[in-house]
Protein backbone atom coordinates (compact mmCIF):
# COMPACT_ATOMS: atom_id res chain seq x y z
CA UNK A 1 0.00 0.00 0.00
CA UNK A 2 1.37 3.64 -1.15
CA UNK A 3 2.22 5.55 2.70
CA UNK A 4 0.66 8.66 1.73
CA UNK A 5 -2.01 10.80 4.41
CA UNK A 6 -3.82 13.71 2.25
CA UNK A 7 -6.39 16.09 3.08
CA UNK A 8 -8.82 17.74 1.03
CA UNK A 9 -11.04 20.19 2.63
CA UNK A 10 -13.54 23.06 1.65
CA UNK A 11 -14.85 25.51 4.25
CA UNK A 12 -17.98 26.32 3.91
CA UNK A 13 -18.58 30.21 4.02
CA UNK A 14 -21.01 30.63 6.55
CA UNK A 15 -21.28 27.76 8.54
CA UNK A 16 -18.41 27.43 10.76
CA UNK A 17 -17.92 24.21 9.84
CA UNK A 18 -15.35 21.86 7.43
CA UNK A 19 -17.32 19.80 5.13
CA UNK A 20 -16.52 17.76 1.95
CA UNK A 21 -13.17 16.02 4.05
CA UNK A 22 -11.81 13.16 2.32
CA UNK A 23 -8.96 11.39 4.23
CA UNK A 24 -6.20 8.03 2.87
CA UNK A 25 -4.31 6.62 5.38
CA UNK A 26 -0.89 4.72 4.96
CA UNK A 27 -1.86 3.18 8.17
CA UNK A 28 -5.64 1.75 8.74
CA UNK A 29 -6.22 4.56 11.43
CA UNK A 30 -10.05 4.84 12.25
CA UNK A 31 -11.42 8.20 12.02
CA UNK A 32 -13.01 8.86 15.74
CA UNK A 33 -14.07 12.09 16.80
CA UNK A 34 -12.98 15.85 16.83
CA UNK A 35 -11.64 18.40 19.08
CA UNK A 36 -14.66 19.35 21.01
CA UNK A 37 -13.83 23.41 21.29
CA UNK A 38 -13.48 25.25 24.55
CA UNK A 39 -15.08 28.60 25.21
CA UNK A 40 -12.13 30.77 27.13
CA UNK A 41 -14.13 31.00 30.11
CA UNK A 42 -13.69 27.08 30.26
CA UNK A 43 -9.59 27.35 30.17
CA UNK A 44 -7.65 28.56 33.41
CA UNK A 45 -4.70 29.78 31.34
CA UNK A 46 -3.14 29.90 28.33
CA UNK A 47 0.56 31.26 26.59
CA UNK A 48 -1.70 33.89 23.80
CA UNK A 49 -2.82 37.37 22.94
CA UNK A 50 -5.57 37.91 19.93
CA UNK A 51 -5.13 40.71 18.17
CA UNK A 52 -8.15 43.67 18.48
CA UNK A 53 -5.90 46.16 17.37
CA UNK A 54 -7.02 49.41 15.39
CA UNK A 55 -10.14 50.30 17.22
CA UNK A 56 -8.74 53.24 18.27
CA UNK A 57 -8.46 54.44 15.02
CA UNK A 58 -12.02 53.43 14.32
CA UNK A 59 -10.91 51.20 11.28
CA UNK A 60 -12.95 47.85 13.26
CA UNK A 61 -16.16 47.79 14.84
CA UNK A 62 -15.93 45.60 17.74
CA UNK A 63 -19.19 44.49 18.01
CA UNK A 64 -19.37 43.07 14.52
CA UNK A 65 -16.70 40.15 15.50
CA UNK A 66 -16.99 40.07 19.35
CA UNK A 67 -19.09 36.84 19.88
CA UNK A 68 -16.25 34.86 18.08
CA UNK A 69 -13.21 35.68 21.02
CA UNK A 70 -14.97 33.59 23.80
CA UNK A 71 -15.43 30.34 21.49
CA UNK A 72 -11.50 31.01 20.19
CA UNK A 73 -10.54 30.20 23.61
CA UNK A 74 -7.39 32.40 23.58
CA UNK A 75 -7.68 34.35 27.12
CA UNK A 76 -6.33 37.56 26.18
CA UNK A 77 -7.20 40.28 24.12
CA UNK A 78 -4.81 43.48 22.66
CA UNK A 79 -6.19 46.59 22.40
CA UNK A 80 -4.62 50.25 21.49
CA UNK A 81 -5.50 53.11 23.99
CA UNK A 82 -6.44 55.65 21.08
CA UNK A 83 -5.17 58.98 22.90
CA UNK A 84 -6.60 60.70 20.05
CA UNK A 85 -10.22 59.07 20.19
CA UNK A 86 -10.18 59.18 24.12
CA UNK A 87 -9.87 63.00 23.66
CA UNK A 88 -10.81 64.78 20.95
CA UNK A 89 -11.59 68.33 22.86
CA UNK A 90 -8.64 69.11 25.26
CA UNK A 91 -9.22 67.98 28.54
CA UNK A 92 -12.47 65.70 28.14
CA UNK A 93 -12.26 61.81 28.03
CA UNK A 94 -14.19 59.43 26.57
CA UNK A 95 -13.31 55.88 27.55
CA UNK A 96 -16.89 54.10 26.79
CA UNK A 97 -15.34 52.70 23.02
CA UNK A 98 -12.35 51.03 25.60
CA UNK A 99 -15.11 49.83 27.88
CA UNK A 100 -17.01 48.11 25.46
CA UNK A 101 -14.31 45.42 24.77
CA UNK A 102 -12.83 45.55 28.41
CA UNK A 103 -16.33 44.59 29.74
CA UNK A 104 -16.78 42.14 27.52
CA UNK A 105 -13.70 40.58 27.78
CA UNK A 106 -13.80 40.28 31.54
CA UNK A 107 -17.52 39.23 31.61
CA UNK A 108 -16.29 35.84 29.14
CA UNK A 109 -13.34 34.63 31.06
CA UNK A 110 -10.62 37.11 29.30
CA UNK A 111 -7.81 39.40 30.13
CA UNK A 112 -6.60 42.75 28.45
CA UNK A 113 -3.27 43.62 27.33
CA UNK A 114 -4.18 47.55 26.58
CA UNK A 115 -1.37 49.45 24.91
CA UNK A 116 -0.49 52.97 25.64
CA UNK A 117 -0.36 54.72 21.82
CA UNK A 118 -0.59 56.70 19.89
CA UNK A 119 -0.38 60.23 19.94
CA UNK A 120 -3.03 63.52 19.46
CA UNK A 121 -2.94 66.06 16.77
CA UNK A 122 -5.03 68.50 19.20
CA UNK A 123 -2.57 69.47 20.88
CA UNK A 124 0.91 70.82 19.31
CA UNK A 125 3.94 68.51 19.20
CA UNK A 126 2.02 65.94 20.71
CA UNK A 127 2.96 62.80 18.28
CA UNK A 128 0.61 61.20 15.31
CA UNK A 129 -2.13 59.24 15.81
CA UNK A 130 -1.30 56.27 13.39
CA UNK A 131 1.25 53.40 13.45
CA UNK A 132 4.74 54.78 12.67
CA UNK A 133 3.93 58.06 14.76
CA UNK A 134 6.15 60.09 16.14
CA UNK A 135 6.39 60.86 20.04
CA UNK A 136 5.31 63.55 22.00
CA UNK A 137 8.23 66.06 22.21
CA UNK A 138 6.80 69.94 23.11
CA UNK A 139 6.07 70.60 26.44
CA UNK A 140 2.61 71.11 26.49
CA UNK A 141 2.42 67.16 24.42
CA UNK A 142 4.25 65.96 27.01
CA UNK A 143 1.98 67.06 29.92
CA UNK A 144 -0.91 66.06 28.05
CA UNK A 145 0.39 62.63 27.09
CA UNK A 146 1.12 62.41 31.09
CA UNK A 147 -2.96 63.35 31.96
CA UNK A 148 -3.93 60.92 29.31
CA UNK A 149 -1.94 57.86 31.12
CA UNK A 150 -2.84 58.70 34.26
CA UNK A 151 -6.26 59.12 33.61
CA UNK A 152 -5.97 55.98 31.76
CA UNK A 153 -4.88 54.15 34.87
CA UNK A 154 -7.12 55.68 37.34
CA UNK A 155 -9.91 54.77 34.76
CA UNK A 156 -8.96 51.20 34.41
CA UNK A 157 -7.35 50.35 37.58
CA UNK A 158 -8.57 46.93 38.58
CA UNK A 159 -9.97 45.83 35.69
CA UNK A 160 -6.77 46.03 33.32
CA UNK A 161 -3.74 44.84 34.72
CA UNK A 162 -1.27 44.02 31.60
CA UNK A 163 -0.48 47.32 29.67
CA UNK A 164 1.95 47.59 26.71
CA UNK A 165 4.29 50.48 25.37
CA UNK A 166 3.83 52.72 22.74
CA UNK A 167 3.43 49.91 19.60
CA UNK A 168 6.35 49.89 16.69
CA UNK A 169 7.95 52.80 18.16
CA UNK A 170 11.35 51.60 15.88
CA UNK A 171 9.38 52.05 12.41
CA UNK A 172 11.47 54.97 10.61
CA UNK A 173 8.56 57.05 10.18
CA UNK A 174 8.31 57.84 13.50
CA UNK A 175 11.93 58.96 13.79
CA UNK A 176 12.49 58.08 17.57
CA UNK A 177 15.77 57.24 18.39
CA UNK A 178 16.80 54.20 21.09
CA UNK A 179 17.50 56.46 23.62
CA UNK A 180 13.78 58.10 22.90
CA UNK A 181 12.26 55.14 22.70
CA UNK A 182 13.23 54.08 26.46
CA UNK A 183 12.89 57.21 28.11
CA UNK A 184 9.21 57.62 26.69
CA UNK A 185 8.83 53.83 27.97
CA UNK A 186 10.07 54.52 31.39
CA UNK A 187 7.66 58.23 31.39
CA UNK A 188 5.02 56.21 30.55
CA UNK A 189 5.32 53.25 32.87
CA UNK A 190 6.14 55.39 35.86
CA UNK A 191 2.63 56.88 35.32
CA UNK A 192 1.20 53.56 35.63
CA UNK A 193 2.99 52.03 38.57
CA UNK A 194 2.18 55.22 40.22
CA UNK A 195 -1.68 54.37 40.50
CA UNK A 196 -1.29 50.28 40.15
CA UNK A 197 1.40 49.23 41.81
CA UNK A 198 0.77 45.34 41.02
CA UNK A 199 0.41 45.86 37.16
CA UNK A 200 2.85 43.92 34.73
CA UNK A 201 4.07 46.15 32.28
CA UNK A 202 5.20 45.09 28.76
CA UNK A 203 8.48 47.35 27.41
CA UNK A 204 9.60 48.32 23.46
CA UNK A 205 6.72 46.77 21.30
CA UNK A 206 9.75 46.90 18.72
CA UNK A 207 8.47 45.96 15.39
CA UNK A 208 12.74 44.46 14.64
CA UNK A 209 13.70 41.43 15.93
CA UNK A 210 17.53 41.27 16.02
CA UNK A 211 19.22 41.23 18.80
CA UNK A 212 21.13 43.53 18.33
CA UNK A 213 18.42 45.80 17.96
CA UNK A 214 16.83 44.83 21.22
CA UNK A 215 20.18 45.43 22.83
CA UNK A 216 19.88 49.20 21.30
CA UNK A 217 16.43 50.22 22.99
CA UNK A 218 16.83 47.77 26.31
CA UNK A 219 20.60 49.37 27.22
CA UNK A 220 19.64 53.44 27.74
CA UNK A 221 16.74 51.94 30.32
CA UNK A 222 19.48 51.69 32.83
CA UNK A 223 18.27 50.92 36.33
CA UNK A 224 14.71 51.42 35.10
CA UNK A 225 14.39 48.19 33.14
CA UNK A 226 13.34 46.95 36.93
CA UNK A 227 10.05 48.40 35.54
CA UNK A 228 8.94 45.54 32.53
CA UNK A 229 7.99 42.40 33.71
CA UNK A 230 8.72 41.02 30.03
CA UNK A 231 10.05 42.81 26.70
CA UNK A 232 7.98 42.54 23.02
CA UNK A 233 9.24 42.16 19.68
CA UNK A 234 7.70 41.22 16.77
CA UNK A 235 9.24 40.07 13.56
CA UNK A 236 7.82 38.44 10.75
CA UNK A 237 9.52 35.75 8.77
CA UNK A 238 8.21 33.83 5.37
CA UNK A 239 8.73 30.46 7.54
CA UNK A 240 7.96 30.82 11.16
CA UNK A 241 10.48 28.80 12.49
CA UNK A 242 13.29 30.38 11.86
CA UNK A 243 12.08 33.14 14.48
CA UNK A 244 13.92 30.58 16.87
CA UNK A 245 17.08 30.83 15.38
CA UNK A 246 17.91 33.61 17.35
CA UNK A 247 15.99 33.33 20.18
CA UNK A 248 18.43 32.45 22.62
CA UNK A 249 20.48 35.42 21.12
CA UNK A 250 17.27 37.90 22.36
CA UNK A 251 16.96 35.93 25.77
CA UNK A 252 20.75 36.53 26.33
CA UNK A 253 20.10 40.59 25.91
CA UNK A 254 17.10 40.43 28.51
CA UNK A 255 19.44 38.13 30.92
CA UNK A 256 22.28 40.70 30.84
CA UNK A 257 19.89 43.68 31.28
CA UNK A 258 16.73 42.89 32.63
CA UNK A 259 17.22 39.49 34.55
CA UNK A 260 13.80 39.27 36.19
CA UNK A 261 12.26 39.97 32.99
CA UNK A 262 11.22 37.65 30.05
CA UNK A 263 10.87 38.25 26.42
CA UNK A 264 7.36 38.63 24.53
CA UNK A 265 6.35 38.16 21.21
CA UNK A 266 4.11 40.81 21.05
CA UNK A 267 2.19 40.41 17.13
CA UNK A 268 2.50 38.09 14.55
CA UNK A 269 0.25 35.92 12.13
CA UNK A 270 -0.07 36.21 8.53
CA UNK A 271 -2.29 36.71 5.63
CA UNK A 272 -5.18 34.62 3.72
CA UNK A 273 -3.91 35.96 0.63
CA UNK A 274 -1.43 37.62 -1.93
CA UNK A 275 -0.64 41.01 -0.22
CA UNK A 276 0.99 44.39 -2.22
CA UNK A 277 2.40 45.97 1.26
CA UNK A 278 2.72 44.97 4.94
CA UNK A 279 4.45 42.34 6.83
CA UNK A 280 5.07 38.96 4.98
CA UNK A 281 3.95 40.60 1.50
CA UNK A 282 4.42 39.65 -1.92
CA UNK A 283 4.02 35.86 -1.14
CA UNK A 284 1.16 33.50 -2.39
CA UNK A 285 -0.51 33.23 0.89
CA UNK A 286 -3.88 31.56 0.99
CA UNK A 287 -6.72 30.35 3.83
CA UNK A 288 -4.64 26.68 4.24
CA UNK A 289 -0.79 28.16 4.40
CA UNK A 290 -2.64 31.08 6.77
CA UNK A 291 -3.48 28.00 9.23
CA UNK A 292 -0.74 26.60 8.83
CA UNK A 293 1.50 29.55 9.36
CA UNK A 294 -0.64 30.62 12.31
CA UNK A 295 -0.29 27.41 13.89
CA UNK A 296 3.26 26.74 13.90
CA UNK A 297 4.05 30.56 15.12
CA UNK A 298 2.18 30.14 17.97
CA UNK A 299 2.95 26.21 18.79
CA UNK A 300 6.77 27.33 18.34
CA UNK A 301 6.25 30.49 20.70
CA UNK A 302 4.56 28.39 23.06
CA UNK A 303 7.73 25.41 22.66
CA UNK A 304 9.99 27.64 23.66
CA UNK A 305 8.59 29.35 26.42
CA UNK A 306 7.33 32.55 25.13
CA UNK A 307 4.25 34.32 25.49
CA UNK A 308 3.12 35.51 21.87
CA UNK A 309 0.44 37.49 20.65
CA UNK A 310 -1.70 36.49 16.85
CA UNK A 311 -2.80 38.89 15.25
CA UNK A 312 -5.29 39.11 14.27
CA UNK A 313 -9.11 38.46 14.73
CA UNK A 314 -10.18 39.88 12.12
CA UNK A 315 -9.79 41.39 8.52
CA UNK A 316 -8.75 45.46 8.67
CA UNK A 317 -10.25 48.05 6.28
CA UNK A 318 -7.27 50.75 6.04
CA UNK A 319 -8.54 54.35 4.96
CA UNK A 320 -6.59 57.20 3.72
CA UNK A 321 -4.15 58.71 5.18
CA UNK A 322 -2.99 55.55 6.93
CA UNK A 323 -2.41 54.59 2.96
CA UNK A 324 -2.89 56.56 0.23
CA UNK A 325 -6.11 54.61 -0.86
CA UNK A 326 -7.83 52.08 1.20
CA UNK A 327 -6.54 48.54 1.34
CA UNK A 328 -7.66 45.53 3.17
CA UNK A 329 -4.52 43.84 5.57
CA UNK A 330 -6.02 39.95 5.41
CA UNK A 331 -4.28 38.92 8.26
CA UNK A 332 -7.36 38.25 10.44
CA UNK A 333 -9.13 35.09 11.26
CA UNK A 334 -12.53 36.26 9.70
CA UNK A 335 -12.95 37.39 7.10
CA UNK A 336 -14.27 41.12 6.56
CA UNK A 337 -16.13 43.25 3.34
CA UNK A 338 -15.85 46.75 2.72
CA UNK A 339 -18.50 47.47 5.33
CA UNK A 340 -16.35 45.77 7.85
CA UNK A 341 -19.27 43.00 8.13
CA UNK A 342 -18.04 39.35 8.68
CA UNK A 343 -18.68 37.26 5.70
CA UNK A 344 -16.82 34.43 5.92
CA UNK A 345 -14.69 32.46 9.07
CA UNK A 346 -11.46 31.53 7.64
CA UNK A 347 -9.63 28.30 8.27
CA UNK A 348 -6.91 29.33 10.57
CA UNK A 349 -9.86 30.52 13.21
CA UNK A 350 -10.67 27.15 13.34
CA UNK A 351 -7.45 26.08 13.20
CA UNK A 352 -6.39 27.98 16.59
CA UNK A 353 -9.72 27.17 18.06
CA UNK A 354 -8.26 23.52 18.19
CA UNK A 355 -4.90 23.95 19.24
CA UNK A 356 -5.78 26.23 22.24
CA UNK A 357 -8.80 23.24 23.23
CA UNK A 358 -5.51 21.41 23.79
CA UNK A 359 -2.63 23.65 24.53
CA UNK A 360 -3.37 25.38 27.54
CA UNK A 361 -2.67 25.49 31.17
CA UNK A 362 -3.89 21.68 31.02
CA UNK A 363 -0.36 20.78 29.70
CA UNK A 364 3.18 20.82 31.11
CA UNK A 365 5.84 21.18 28.70
CA UNK A 366 8.99 18.49 29.31
CA UNK A 367 12.35 20.46 28.48
CA UNK A 368 14.19 16.95 29.08
CA UNK A 369 12.25 15.56 26.73
CA UNK A 370 12.07 11.40 26.47
CA UNK A 371 10.76 11.39 22.26
CA UNK A 372 13.61 11.71 19.70
CA UNK A 373 13.76 11.82 15.86
CA UNK A 374 16.66 11.25 14.21
CA UNK A 375 15.07 13.62 10.94
CA UNK A 376 16.14 17.27 12.08
CA UNK A 377 13.78 18.85 9.81
CA UNK A 378 11.17 17.48 12.35
CA UNK A 379 9.81 20.12 15.48
CA UNK A 380 9.25 17.64 18.01
CA UNK A 381 8.28 18.43 21.75
CA UNK A 382 7.01 16.35 24.53
CA UNK A 383 4.34 17.65 27.12
CA UNK A 384 2.80 16.18 29.75
CA UNK A 385 -1.68 16.28 30.85
CA UNK A 386 -2.48 16.88 34.30
CA UNK A 387 -3.57 13.19 34.24
CA UNK A 388 0.00 12.14 33.42
CA UNK A 389 -0.64 11.11 29.70
CA UNK A 390 2.43 11.87 27.46
CA UNK A 391 1.40 14.24 24.38
CA UNK A 392 4.21 14.67 21.49
CA UNK A 393 3.45 17.77 19.08
CA UNK A 394 5.85 17.93 15.55
CA UNK A 395 5.61 19.25 12.24
CA UNK A 396 7.98 19.90 9.60
CA UNK A 397 9.94 22.64 9.70
CA UNK A 398 11.84 22.57 6.31
CA UNK A 399 12.92 20.13 3.55
CA UNK A 400 15.88 17.95 3.73
CA UNK A 401 18.62 18.89 1.51
CA UNK A 402 22.45 17.42 0.53
CA UNK A 403 24.98 20.41 0.97
CA UNK A 404 28.40 20.18 -0.43
CA UNK A 405 31.16 20.27 2.33
CA UNK A 406 33.73 22.59 0.89
CA UNK A 407 37.96 21.15 1.22
CA UNK A 408 39.06 18.10 2.14
CA UNK A 409 40.76 15.26 -0.76
CA UNK A 410 37.21 13.91 -1.85
CA UNK A 411 33.53 15.31 -2.26
CA UNK A 412 31.35 15.40 0.83
CA UNK A 413 27.82 16.17 1.44
CA UNK A 414 26.20 17.19 4.71
CA UNK A 415 22.28 16.37 5.40
CA UNK A 416 20.67 19.75 6.39
CA UNK A 417 17.27 21.54 7.05
CA UNK A 418 16.70 24.00 3.43
CA UNK A 419 14.28 26.43 6.30
CA UNK A 420 14.22 28.78 3.50
CA UNK A 421 11.59 26.10 1.98
CA UNK A 422 9.84 25.99 5.11
CA UNK A 423 7.25 28.46 4.39
CA UNK A 424 3.80 26.67 5.23
CA UNK A 425 2.29 25.34 1.64
CA UNK A 426 -0.77 24.77 -0.15
CA UNK A 427 -0.12 21.01 0.18
CA UNK A 428 -2.19 18.49 2.98
CA UNK A 429 -0.29 15.60 1.64
CA UNK A 430 1.87 14.16 4.65
CA UNK A 431 5.23 11.76 4.80
CA UNK A 432 5.71 9.17 7.51
CA UNK A 433 8.25 9.59 10.48
CA UNK A 434 9.39 7.01 12.78
CA UNK A 435 10.43 8.33 16.83
CA UNK A 436 11.28 6.89 19.79
CA UNK A 437 10.48 7.45 23.14
CA UNK A 438 11.19 6.05 26.11
CA UNK A 439 8.31 5.56 28.22
CA UNK A 440 5.84 3.16 28.70
CA UNK A 441 2.83 1.79 25.82
CA UNK A 442 -0.14 3.93 25.18
CA UNK A 443 -2.76 2.14 26.13
CA UNK A 444 -4.87 3.96 23.13
CA UNK A 445 -3.09 6.41 21.17
CA UNK A 446 -4.05 8.59 18.75
CA UNK A 447 -2.98 10.96 15.78
CA UNK A 448 -4.72 14.42 15.83
CA UNK A 449 -4.30 17.43 12.91
CA UNK A 450 -4.72 20.36 14.37
CA UNK A 451 -5.89 21.75 11.12
CA UNK A 452 -8.86 19.98 11.18
CA UNK A 453 -9.52 18.95 14.56
CA UNK A 454 -9.82 14.84 13.34
CA UNK A 455 -8.95 12.56 15.83
CA UNK A 456 -7.67 8.92 14.37
CA UNK A 457 -6.52 5.83 16.26
CA UNK A 458 -2.99 4.66 15.43
CA UNK A 459 -3.08 0.52 14.92
CA UNK A 460 -1.37 -1.21 17.10
CA UNK A 461 0.97 -2.45 14.91
CA UNK A 462 2.60 0.94 14.67
CA UNK A 463 3.41 1.25 18.44
CA UNK A 464 6.34 -1.21 19.13
CA UNK A 465 7.65 -1.81 22.42
CA UNK A 466 11.06 -2.78 22.90
CA UNK A 467 13.50 -2.80 25.97
CA UNK A 468 14.21 1.13 25.72
CA UNK A 469 10.94 2.24 25.13
CA UNK A 470 8.56 2.67 22.56
CA UNK A 471 9.32 3.26 18.48
CA UNK A 472 6.34 4.86 16.84
CA UNK A 473 6.23 3.81 12.79
CA UNK A 474 4.40 5.39 10.33
CA UNK A 475 3.41 8.34 12.40
CA UNK A 476 1.87 11.05 9.00
CA UNK A 477 3.98 14.49 9.31
CA UNK A 478 3.47 17.54 7.45
CA UNK A 479 4.40 21.19 6.98
CA UNK A 480 1.24 22.10 10.11
CA UNK A 481 1.46 21.04 13.30
CA UNK A 482 0.28 17.11 14.49
CA UNK A 483 0.06 15.60 17.99
CA UNK A 484 -0.44 12.04 19.31
CA UNK A 485 -1.18 11.06 22.74
CA UNK A 486 -3.61 8.86 24.68
CA UNK A 487 -7.27 9.38 23.67
CA UNK A 488 -8.48 9.20 27.28
CA UNK A 489 -6.47 12.96 26.96
CA UNK A 490 -8.55 14.61 24.94
CA UNK A 491 -12.70 15.94 24.82
CA UNK A 492 -14.35 15.05 21.39
CA UNK A 493 -17.27 15.74 19.57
Amino acid sequence: MKKIFSLVAVLALSSGVLVGETETFGFQGEKIGKLKPRLAKDIVGSSWTIGCEVLDRELAVFANYKDYLPSLGIKRIRLQGGWARCEKEKGKYDFSWIDEPVDFARKNGMTVLLETSYGNPIYEGAGGWDLGAGFPKSEEGLKAWDNWVEAMAKHFKGRVTDWAMWNEPDLRKGNNSPDAVAAFNIRSAKILKKHMPDCRLHGLSLAGSSPERLEEFIKPMGEDVKLFDTFIYHGYVPNPDLSYETDAARKAVIAKYAPHAKLRQGENGTASEFLATLALRYIPWSELSQAKYDLRRALGDLCHDVESGLFCIVDINYAPPTFEVPFCNRKGYLRLNSKNDIIQVKRAYYAIQNMVSVFNSDLTRIPEKKVSITDPSIALFEYQTRKGEPLFVFWEKGRMICKRREGGTRVEYDAVIDTESGRPSDSLTTREVIFEWGGRLLKDPVWVDLITGWVYEIPSENQIQHADGITFVRIPVYDSPCFVTERAALDLL
